[in-house]
């Protein structure tokens, strides 16, 4: 097989079988692990969904945990709070956290899982220890208090979430994100910045 020569005249690889393979089944695997949740989430299903056969999906991924393990992998992307004045903490990271759910099916899919099976969970502890705990020690007045801290944080966020994206209560779901953040920045801000009970 050849490689064709590109018609702007860019020559490069072509994009590789293998991986719009896997970004199918990555794809098919979010949306049947948000819909379905882990226990009830089979790797038939998401082959099905992908339009692929099952063996390719034990093929790449190995068995349900390992393509749990990639269809959940989740980069916050927090911005550098470093960079974020300390009085503006809670809003940016109530805005940031709400175009991460708005944007994408991962979370709701973690999400979803983290509250039924043993592996969500332990991801869900995981992005918390890597991800929200470090935003907490740089912003927090004492270091010592930040996993505390963390924790109030991660409640008012995944409550929320839970209530919008999840169970969707109606009141939830209607509120806008600058109605979110105008209810929940302040809580936040509180809990990152004020001083300890």
């Amino acid at each position: 097989m050849t490689e064709r020569e590109p018609a702007d005249g860019v020559s490069g690889p072509p994009p590789r079988r293998s991986d719009a393979t896997r970004a199918g089944i990555l794809a098919a695997a979010r949306e049947r692990f948000a819909a379905d949740g882990y226990e009830r989430a089979t790797i038939r299903a998401i082959a099905k969904d992908a339009r692929i056969d099952p063996s390719m999906v034990m093929r790449y991924y190995g068995n349900k945990e390992g393509l749990f393990a990639a269809a959940t992998s989740v980069d916050l992307r927090l911005p550098d709070f470093a960079r974020v004045p300390r009085a503006d903490a809670g809003r940016v990271l109530v805005s940031h956290f709400l175009a991460m759910w708005e944007g994408g099916d991962v979370l709701v899919a973690l999400l979803r899982v983290g509250i039924t099976n043993e592996a969500g969970a332990e991801r869900m502890q995981g992005i918390f220890a890597a991800q929200i705990l470090p935003v907490a020690r740089q912003v927090c007045p004492d270091p010592a208090q930040a996993p505390t801290r963390a924790a109030l944080c991660a409640s008012q966020l995944l409550g929320m979430a839970l209530a919008r994206y999840v169970l969707r209560i109606p009141p939830s779901v209607a509120l806008t994100p600058e109605e979110i953040t105008a209810w929940l920045a302040p809580t936040l801000q509180r809990y990152l910045t004020a001083e300890g009970p």
